[in-house]
């Protein structure tokens, strides 16, 4: 997901366009009831103001006293504002402007000029005085400029307002989403089993982020205290019995080679005597494991020739494979492949790969081992033809002593993946179980030895 994306779908970006709708609808109903109790007041004042007036010329005594105060009116009262017209029982018109009667309503005109047409909307009254027919008329144009007043205060306070709010939101989000990912970052390490990562100190002020980091630091710490606690005494136990089995193992081969034992009790000595040094198998691979994971040996990296050390191992397991039945094939490069490592331990890998491969697949089945080498990277796979590993057990056959339910019967101790694993995960490379249609393919990608030592 994009940078920009993560903003838009944050929640403090959420929160804050939610918080601007909520404003702008509250702003705008409350300046929509306002602009009617405001429009509905002016009118109501219009109206009244009509009424008075016309009440005033009621009450002149005469018609001529009525011809005589509209004249006045008319020569200082302006038609596009106010309109004054008074009928004559004769037909006679006196004022400043009339309405003249059209198809959907009426039309104002000014009697100053030649009847010219007034523009715009006008509240009328009218009624008989005197025997004559007065009309008062005022222009509607308060109105108009009471819409164009909440209009302005609508385009240039609300939307600005509400465009500031989320341009806020925005900027808020923003450093949010950095602060998550801050914490994303850290809880995926400490998923991926790296269990120093920590939030650390953010910056700005304490909120609640500040608060979830600091609590998934103390999380992590006390993770990060218990499993160096379980490491150390799986490595002291492991450390305290191996001796104690080694002894075991050479008494029973004593027992074995000095005395004459019944045919049926030396076959049962034999097979303790295997099952002991499966034990002390077990128990050397549990420490190497915990070595490897203390990071101890990175000490002694060197550069070496991935290339030559698997065509080295895929000739040593070549005999081995023809005895099993299997065939054995290599896709090894000419020349040299350096990388950043532990000889020993690399070689390891290969050899727990390819006899994880032998025991594993049933006779006839074919096993490869390939190098690719690419810019700054190098790609090992050891891949076979046999049953393969279901995509929902890949991640448990990584852990200690997890085997398969198909595979309990075959020799093995459940350590060899996992050993695996521990080396590459100590040469920082990425350890792949991927289904090779049949079979299983093991890819592992390292940095090339250039690439290796200037990260160091």
């Amino acid at each position: 997901m994009t940078k920009a994306r993560r903003i838009w779908t944050s929640t403090p970006l959420r929160q804050s366009l939610a918080m601007a709708a909520l404003f702008a609808l509250v702003s705008l109903v409350s300046l929509a009831a306002t602009y009617v109790i405001v429009r509905d007041n002016t009118e109501q004042s219009l109206r009244a103001t009509l009424e008075q007036e016309m009440a005033s010329f009621r009450a002149l005594p005469n018609t001529a006293a009525v011809v005589a105060f509209v004249r006045s009116q008319s020569e200082t009262a302006s038609p596009e504002d106010r309109i004054l017209s008074f009928v004559l029982p004769g037909g006679l018109l006196v004022g400043n402007g009339a309405l003249v009667s059209q198809g959907d309503g009426f039309a104002a005109v000014s009697l100053n000029g030649e009847f010219e047409d007034l523009e715009g909307d006008y509240f009328a009254l009218g009624g008989p005085i005197h025997g004559g027919q007065m009309t008062i008329a005022r222009s509607a144009e308060p109105l108009h400029d009471i819409q164009e007043a909440f209009l302005s205060v609508f385009l240039f306070s609300l939307i600005p307002t509400t465009l500031i709010v989320v341009g806020g939101g925005v900027l808020l989000a923003r450093r949010s989403v950095k602060r998550l990912d801050r914490i994303d970052a850290t809880l995926d390490r400490l998923t991926t089993g790296d269990y120093a990562a920590r939030v650390s100190q953010m910056d700005g002020r304490a909120d609640d982020l500040t608060r979830i980091g600091t609590r998934i630091d103390k999380m992590a710490a006390a993770q990060e205290q218990q499993i160096s606690a379980l490491k150390q005494v799986s490595a002291d136990i492991a450390h305290d019995l191996k001796t104690p089995i080694q002894r075991v193992s050479v008494l029973l081969s004593q027992l074995r080679d000095k005395t004459s034992l019944d045919k049926n009790v030396a076959d049962l000595v034999d097979r303790a005597n295997d099952e002991t040094d499966g034990i002390v198998k077990t128990f050397q691979s549990l420490l190497q494991i915990a070595q490897i994971e203390g990071g101890s040996p990175r000490r002694h990296f060197e550069k070496v020739d991935i290339a030559a050390l698997a065509q080295t191992f895929c000739e040593v397991y070549e005999p081995i494979a023809e005895e099993t039945g299997h065939d054995l094939r290599s896709d090894i490069p000419d020349g040299s492949v350096f990388v950043a490592g532990n000889k020993s331990l690399l070689g390891q890998v290969f050899a727990n790969l390819i006899e994880n491969a032998l025991r594993h697949t049933p006779e006839g089945a074919s096993i490869s081992v390939g190098i690719v080498s690419d810019d700054g990277t190098i790609r090992l796979a050891v891949s076979d033809t046999g049953p393969g590993i279901p995509e929902d057990e890949r991640e448990n056959v990584l852990r200690r002593l997890y085997r398969l339910e198909r595979s309990r019967t075959t020799p093995g101790n459940g350590l060899g993946l996992s050993l695996v694993a521990a080396i590459v995960d100590m040469h920082e490379g990425e350890l792949q179980l991927v289904d090779n249609d049949p079979g299983l393919k093991v890819v592992i990608t390292l940095q090339k030895a250039e690439v290796a030592d200037a990260r160091a």
